[in-house]
């Protein structure tokens, strides 16, 4: 199984950016997904999960501002980022877990980091 993330680059404040992932493999069956980030010198930290059944979570920081959506046909999942700011700066990676073809339990993959950079 592998994740693959796009959508980064350069932004101004305010501005907006739409980061999408795309699992691919022998997959049965993807429950949670979500997007965190690591910014520069910092741990890395929960952005936005959803669940298979379609509820989200938000980290505080991001709330109002994010929204997180999956598109299970696709085994994609987006992150739309309106009003952006220099602190939304990081590498941004996606996690999935995933149940593979032939196994019964999830196991948590993640994806290659997408850098966003918002300038003031």
């Amino acid at each position: 199984v592998q994740l693959q993330a796009s959508g980064g680059g350069l932004v101004q404040a305010g501005g907006s950016l739409r980061l999408s992932c795309t699992a691919s493999g022998s997959i049965f069956r993807i429950n949670t997904m979500g997007w965190y980030r690591q910014p520069p010198g910092k741990q890395r930290e929960l952005v936005a999960t959803i669940t298979s059944f379609g509820s989200e979570n938000y980290s505080d920081s991001v709330k109002g501002r994010f929204t997180i959506s999956r598109d299970d046909a696709k085994n994609t999942v987006s992150l739309q980022m309106n009003s952006l700011k220099p602190e939304d700066t990081a590498v941004y990676l996606c996690n999935a877990n995933v149940i593979p073809r032939g196994k019964m339990f999830g196991m948590n993959y993640w994806g290659n980091g997408t850098l966003v950079t918002v300038s003031s």
